[in-house]
């Protein structure tokens, strides 16, 4: 191959494009009809909201027991609250260390899901 070594890329679909990782490296790839491509410079890009300090309850379902209370300080891996869904038992965890800022929901609370539980500062 003129002396170069072949190269492998993985090839994942997106909705606007393609993603290729080749060599550890990620490149998004854009596909659009010829039409509105012209465009695509213009287009603002939304950027998600940092739900970081927010505890999300990420299925509906029933807190059964919140861990700590407002004003508690709490390190990364410590359990938050425990949320039953599909009768079992899942533990809500911190991603990060801080203090909890305000409790939006109580023990017996009935979640749906993306509900705040509570607020890290």
């Amino acid at each position: 191959m003129n002396g170069q070594d072949p190269l492998t890329v993985a090839i994942t679909k997106q909705r606007d494009g393609f993603t290729l990782t080749a060599r550890g490296a990620r490149h998004k790839v854009r596909v659009l009809p010829a039409h509105v491509a012209p465009y695509a410079a213009h287009l603002i890009e939304k950027v998600p909201p940092d739900l970081s300090k927010f505890l999300i309850a990420p299925m509906p379902g029933l807190l059964v027991r919140l861990d700590v209370a407002e004003g508690d300080r709490v390190e990364a891996g410590q359990a938050l609250a425990v949320v039953e869904a599909m009768k079992m038992e899942n533990i809500l965890r911190a991603e990060k260390s801080g203090t909890v800022a305000a409790v939006q929901a109580q023990a017996g609370d009935s979640l749906a899901v993306d509900q705040v539980i509570l607020e890290l500062e």
